[in-house]
Formats: C-alpha cells, sequence, structure tokens
C-alpha cells in the first residue's frame, strides 16, 4: 500500500487556490503524514499559517535536503499543486528529478505523468524509487458499468456540491466525517479526485481521468463496495467542478447515477463569475441552484460558505442574509466548523427509522 511519511512541493504557490491538494494534505489525510512543505518563497514560516492562518506544525522549508536532514523518515515526494491544464512545471520537473535521484518515491495527481519523463523515470529506477500517478486511468478491464446495484444502498448518501471550481467541496467532507464521528455516526466518503485518494482513497476514483462510458458504474461500484464492507451510518459523495461551470460541467452524476437525493451545496459569496473569469459568465443565484438540483430529484439540505475574501464580519453577514433567504443551515467551515451541518445529516438519519 502507498501511504508513509512525505513532503509536498508548493512551488510559491502555498498561500493560492492552486496549491489545493497540499491544502487538503496539510489539513489531514488518512494515507501520508505530511512532515513538511518545500516551498522556498514561504521558508520558515507554518504551513498552516500560510495555508488558512491556522497552526499546523508542519514547517516549510527551502529544499528537499533540509527536508531529508530534519526528517529522515520521508519516504515520499508529493505534487502539491494543481495548475490549470495539468501541466508539470519545468521547476517541479527539477526538483522531482532531485527527489528520485534522493531515492523519494513519487506521487502526481496532474494530468501530464510524471512517469512519462525519461529521466525522472530513470532516476526512480535506479534508486529504488516508485513513481504514482494518479490520474492514469485504470485498464478497461478493471472498469465497471452502472447495474442498477446502487438501489441497494440503503443508508442515505449525501452529495457534497459546489457552484463552482476549487470551492472547498473535499474539505468540507473532510470537516463533516470528522464531525459526524464526534457526534457517534459511521460515515465514510466516496473520493471523485486526486486529492482526495491522497487523503484516504479507500473507496472511490478519479472522475476526470475515467472513461465516461464508466464513470456511472466506478460511482455506483465504489459507493455499494462501501455500503456492503463499511455498513455506514452515512456516505458522502465528494463533488467535482460544478452543476454549471462551462470549462467541465459536473455532478449530475451523483445525483442520477449515485442516487444521492440529499445535497449539502457549496457557495463562494464573494465569486461573481465561474473561475473568476467574466468571459465564462455569471455564477447562479444559490436559489436558482437548489431549484436545479430539484428538479434532478434531490434536495439541498445545507449550504457551507467559502469565504474567502470575506473579513470575518462579511462572513457571518453573509450566512445570516443566506439562512433568513433559502430557510436551511448555513456553515462557515473555517470559521465556525460545520456542528449545523451535522445536525441536519442527524435529523436526516432520524426520518430513515
Amino acid at each position: 500500500m502507498i501511504s508513509g511519511d512525505a513532503l509536498v512541493f508548493t512551488l510559491g504557490l502555498l498561500d493560492q487556490g492552486f496549491a489545493k491538494t497540499a491544502h487538503g494534505l496539510i489539513r489531514g489525510s488518512d494515507r501520508f503524514k505530511v512532515r513538511a512543505v518545500v516551498d522556498p518563497a514561504f521558508e520558515g514560516k507554518d504551513a498552516g499559517i500560510v495555508m488558512d492562518g491556522h497552526h499546523r506544525d508542519i514547517p516549510v522549508l527551502g529544499s528537499v535536503d533540509e527536508a531529508l536532514r530534519i526528517y529522515p523518515e520521508i519516504k515520499y515526494a508529493i505534487v502539491g499543486i494543481a495548475p490549470i491544464g495539468g501541466k508539470l512545471p519545468a521547476e517541479l520537473l527539477d526538483q522531482l528529478l532531485f527527489s528520485a535521484r534522493r531515492g523519494l518515491s513519487l506521487v502526481s495527481g496532474l494530468h501530464e505523468y510524471v512517469s512519462d519523463q525519461r529521466a525522472i523515470a530513470e532516476a526512480a529506477n535506479q534508486f529504488g524509487g516508485t513513481i504514482t500517478d494518479i490520474r492514469k486511468p485504470k485498464p478497461k478491464s478493471e472498469l465497471h458499468f452502472w447495474s442498477g446495484k446502487i438501489f441497494e444502498v440503503k443508508c442515505p448518501i449525501i452529495a457534497v456540491i459546489g457552484m463552482d471550481c476549487a470551492i472547498g467541496k473535499r474539505s468540507t467532507v473532510r470537516f463533516l466525517l470528522d464531525g459526524c464521528k464526534a457526534a457517534g455516526l459511521k460515515a465514510e466518503m466516496i473520493f471523485t479526485g486526486q486529492t482526495g485518494w491522497m487523503q484516504s482513497g479507500k473507496y472511490g476514483f478519479v472522475l476526470d481521468s475515467t472513461y465516461n462510458d464508466f464513470v456511472s458504474g466506478e460511482l455506483e461500484h465504489a459507493i455499494v463496495a462501501c455500503y456492503e464492507h463499511e455498513k455506514p451510518d452515512v456516505i458522502f459523495l465528494e463533488g467535482q467542478s460544478s452543476l454549471r461551470n462551462p470549462s467541465g460541467p459536473c455532478g449530475s452524476e451523483l445525483l442520477v447515477s449515485g442516487n444521492a437525493k440529499k445535497v449539502i451545496l457549496l457557495h463562494a459569496p464573494k465569486r461573481i463569475f465561474f473561475d473568476d473569469d467574466p468571459a465564462w459568465g455569471k455564477i447562479p443565484s444559490v436559489q436558482s441552484e437548489i431549484n436545479l438540483i430539484k428538479a434532478y430529484g434531490a434536495e439541498v439540505i445545507g449550504l457551507a460558505l467559502n469565504t474567502n475574501g470575506c473579513t470575518a464580519s462579511e462572513a457571518l453577514q453573509f450566512k445570516l442574509e443566506l439562512e433568513n433567504e433559502i430557510q436551511l443551515p448555513v456553515a462557515l467551515p473555517l470559521e465556525e466548523g460545520v456542528d449545523a451541518l451535522v445536525s441536519t445529516v442527524q435529523n436526516c438519519l432520524l426520518t430513515l427509522k
């Protein structure tokens, strides 16, 4: 099994959304223990402080050698950025080659594969490391078609869907898992992206590198396997992109093929346009998104806010206004946690009894 102590590369992007893979790992992973972030731009700081102002006791260091000197137990070097297009930057290639020559195993979730880089692959082979490109599609022989077994799953399936990309869907699922555990509930996550695999990876698949014909089946297979093996009280589905982002509309699979009848919706009140690009169009209203999800036969049971760009008072004001507008619980995950959403999940379970 791929797991162990790791360092993470962020290439000067640790304080930006492009480092969302690193952010997820810094917040917590059942697969990797992040010992250090390598990013000379923030050298000497705590990774959590740079990321969101919360101390995580994960130092930001200037080099791989420094990380290995302080933490010789490190076995993995992880690509912590997700640039547009998923290309491997030249600086990153240099860092990965250096890491391979130090005997580290490499893990990347980018669309461009590290294992296709001849010099890096040769170094990994020579010095005893491995290369894991998470987005490499599985062989077709290992993929599943949708079968209808999803209807045998009796616990609630809750999709965590965003109104845009990079809005906090996966992080919110992690918060919900922790909150459910604290409340005595057995909750499981179906990952659908590379960072979800890095954080837990027990049940799920990488949606955007799966052949389209098999997306529904892979989703169903992951949910059914999780239900049969874990007997959870509730299953959360990690959403990808958004229902209406024109660069990659996604989410209907979770509602239709995944039979998710409940939804927790992510909204960024300061974000006006999809991907912050006016040419891509305005993000619709929250109520409009709720209505669209209802048209799919699902129900929004709560809202979580991405408060990037908000002051503390603005975040609270947005929360109060939206609670009044949609008459649903609204959570501020980073500021206040997700207790209100966990209570809503508990209420869903009570209705099944």
